[in-house]
């Protein structure tokens, strides 16, 4: 007889498998948490940081308008370096990048030196995204990407809500310009320990060459029917998100009143809905098809700007904003679905072009919900509701998936 294993031993065995902790995984996840915790803690303050050594306003727009650019723009050459290094390089590559970022910003205490290296270190996760998805849909089975995804997403929010509050505690003791700097010096080494677990834990899969001459044009290509329909259906609803979006904290706080304090707490809300939902959602749609996922959270995406216009107090703004975190109920599945419909050897670019298109696409509607605020409020909810509206039926009718 063999020997029996305690079934506490067992449970965690279960619980591994269940969650698909595979070692390359749980280092992402850690490499995730790392990164990202320097990011929010330095990240978050830069527009403190910049006034401070006398950027201006102007050098906030900059910085702002560079954060969208490069999220749109480094999707593409992030996801061409995995399948051309292979993904465990190409993380590699990316933390130096982010590492190399920092460093600038800790020796040259100037505002121009800044956006310089907020060009190596603000896009990391939009430049590392493809090559995480590619890890994901290459260490795991295909029923169990969804749950890959859905656990990097989860704890993604962890240093999200942890890195500004050690930020701002820096800042507290030490002051603006003091402080955010020690927080990049944080930054710095946590990228590097990050590192040092990538390496050993990550396992190798070795690079897959690319086509020589590969370039966004011809990679269009790679996006097959079902892929465009998606990115079709994604891109009107992401105007849906993205044309309120600046202005939901003006309409809760200066046009109904609400404390800012109250406004933290529902957007803590939000957060703590996404995340409740993130691991029984991958489960069930591990288990069957994505499309209905896919179709639900374009729903919750499309009903939030509908439902804000009607919250002119508190209580009534909780719903709406638990909706708002309802909105990741398929967004992992949405990441699954992409990689699923992708091309073998070619995953990660695939990923790329889809967000180089789909984010290039969308950043008119921050522009545009400008305009349509200044007619008014109405219009402007109305208007983003109608995008996701049109974007989610089209979806349903026209969407495919894998049985």
């Amino acid at each position: 007889m063999g020997i029996q294993q305690p079934p506490t031993v067992k449970w965690g065995r279960t619980l591994i498998d269940f969650l698909g902790l595979r070692k390359s995984i749980v280092a992402l996840l850690s490499m995730v948490i790392l990164v990202g915790l320097g990011e929010k803690m330095a990240e978050r303050f830069l527009p403190l940081y910049l006034v401070a050594l006398g950027g201006g306003v102007l050098s906030i727009g900059l910085l702002n308008g560079l954060d969208n650019l490069l999220s749109a723009f480094y999707a593409y050459p992030g996801g061409y370096a995995s399948d051309r290094l292979g993904y465990k390089r190409a993380l590699f590559l990316f933390n130096l990048i982010a590492m190399f970022g920092y460093l600038i910003v800790i020796i040259f205490p100037y505002w121009q030196a800044v956006i310089i290296g907020a060009v190596f270190f603000l896009s990391w996760t939009a430049i590392s995204l493809p090559a995480t998805m590619d890890m994901v849909s290459t260490v795991l089975p295909r029923n169990k990407r969804t749950m890959g995804v859905s656990m990097n997403s989860l704890v993604r929010r962890i240093p999200m809500a942890v890195g500004p509050l050690i930020g701002g505690a820096m800042i507290g003791l030490f002051g603006e310009e003091v402080g955010v700097r020690l927080a990049f010096v944080a930054a710095l080494i946590l990228a590097g320990v990050s590192l040092v677990l990538q390496q050993l834990l990550i396992e190798d899969q070795g690079p897959a060459p690319a086509k020589p001459g590969s370039n966004p044009l011809r990679d269009l290509a790679l996006l097959n029917p079902d892929l465009r329909r998606l990115l079709t259906s994604d891109i009107l609803v992401r105007f849906c998100e993205q044309i309120p979006y600046a202005f939901v904290v003006i309409w809760c706080v200066s046009t109904n009143g609400i404390s800012a304090f109250e406004f933290g707490i529902l957007t803590a809300i939000e957060m703590t809905t996404a995340i409740l939902i993130y691991i029984p959602v991958a489960y069930l749609a591990d288990k069957s098809t994505k499309k209905p996922f896919v179709v639900a959270t374009f729903v919750f995406f499309t009903l939030f700007p509908l439902i804000l216009l009607f919250s002119r107090s508190f209580w009534p703004m909780v719903a709406a904003f638990i909706v708002r975190g309802l909105k990741e109920f398929g967004e992992p599945t949405r990441k699954a679905l992409i990689m699923d419909l992708a091309a073998e050897g070619k995953k990660a670019t695939t990923f790329g072009i889809y967000y180089l298109l789909r984010d290039t696409v969308v950043s008119v509607a921050a522009f545009g919900g400008a305009f349509l605020w200044a007619v008014s409020p109405t219009t402007n909810f109305l208007v983003a509701f109608g995008f996701g509206l049109i974007g989610t039926v089209y979806f349903a009718l026209f969407g495919k998936d894998l049985n």
